[in-house]
């Protein structure tokens, strides 16, 4: 059973820096598609980042470019979001995610199969 666990979300002000974890389990995941997304209230789920193992692309949206970094360490089966420079916009519930046929470019909601339960992050102003 495949199963997403996300950590370091927490409380920040604004300026500062955190670091999520995501780890996988239940199989291997070095040639998957691995991304984060997140859902601030009120508004709908987005596309944050994404690793691809094929060609070992990445992908960030606009708003995050410059200010995250995505990593992965595949012998840990774990994926990274270095989040720095937060801003209060930032604040929401991150998810990271698994995309196993890995055949797109990693940024649409729909072409994840597995989902974590999801980090709290706040930025304060």
């Amino acid at each position: 059973q495949v199963q997403l666990v996300e950590s370091g979300g927490g409380l920040v002000q604004a300026g500062g820096s955190l670091r999520l974890s995501c780890k996988a389990s239940g199989r291997t995941f070095s040639t998957d598609t691995m991304g984060w997304f997140r859902q601030a209230p009120g508004k709908e789920r987005e596309f944050v980042a994404a690793y691809r193992w094929r060609g070992g692309t990445i992908e960030y949206a606009d708003s995050v470019k410059g200010r995250f970094t995505i990593s992965r360490d595949n012998a840990k089966n774990t994926v990274y979001l270095q989040m720095n420079s937060l801003k209060p916009e930032d604040t929401a519930i991150y998810y990271c995610a698994v995309d196993s046929r890995a055949t797109s470019r990693g940024t649409s909601i729909s072409s994840y199969d597995y989902w974590g339960q999801g980090t709290q992050v706040t930025v304060s102003s």
